[in-house]
């Protein structure tokens, strides 16, 4: 467990971790209620069944560690943030389309989009959380990883994360299986017209 003490960006391993599963199940919840609300049913927005989306995590941290030397200027960090975010959303689904054959959003219907991958709406959206971030969400975060004694903090954070591994890979396969029988059935169906 020495790996705990390592340095990330000036953090210690152990507090970037806890942040990124804190800012990973609240970017899960408040998509998820937000979702639930359009969709006017319950829906979960995460990839697993576990209750994180790992790219909020990933998105804030990222956003974090880089736009740190500009969190003085609220309109510098409004639009670097803006930039930034647009761009780890625009990867993220050019990653995904690659492996999984498809992206977990669409903006179509949203004006000035960009392949249905990236909007001006939500661009502006990420312009404000950025802001937000740096004004009072992580310093929310970092006195909630401060509440929890570090013994115990290694010790859950551990367990959520091998817990959304395993989630995870189990849902991979689960996907991965399902493509391949869907292949496999229009397959059968070719055949059995040949015949």
């Amino acid at each position: 467990m020495m790996w705990w003490k390592n340095r990330i960006f000036g953090g210690n391993a152990y507090q970037v971790l806890l942040w990124f599963v804190l800012y990973s199940i609240l970017g899960w919840l408040v998509e998820s209620i937000y979702m639930s609300i359009c969709n006017r049913k319950i829906t979960n927005r995460g990839f697993a069944r576990g209750p994180m989306c790992p790219i909020y995590g990933f998105g804030a941290l990222t956003v974090f560690f880089i736009l740190r030397p500009y969190s003085e200027n609220p309109f510098r960090l409004f639009v670097l943030g803006m930039f930034l975010a647009t761009t780890l959303e625009f990867v993220t689904a050019r990653i995904m389309q690659r492996v999984f054959g498809e992206i977990w959003w669409d903006y179509q219907e949203k004006p000035f989009n960009y392949q249905g991958i990236i909007c001006l709406e939500s661009s502006i959206a990420w312009g404000f959380y950025t802001v937000a971030l740096f004004l009072f969400l992580h310093k929310m975060i970092v006195s909630m990883v401060d509440c929890v004694p570090a013994r115990a903090g290694k010790i859950l954070g551990s367990v959520i994360m091998g817990a959304y591994l395993i989630d995870f890979m189990l849902t991979v396969y689960r996907e991965k299986k399902s493509d391949l029988e869907d292949v496999l059935e229009e397959s059968d169906e070719r055949e059995r017209r040949f015949l």
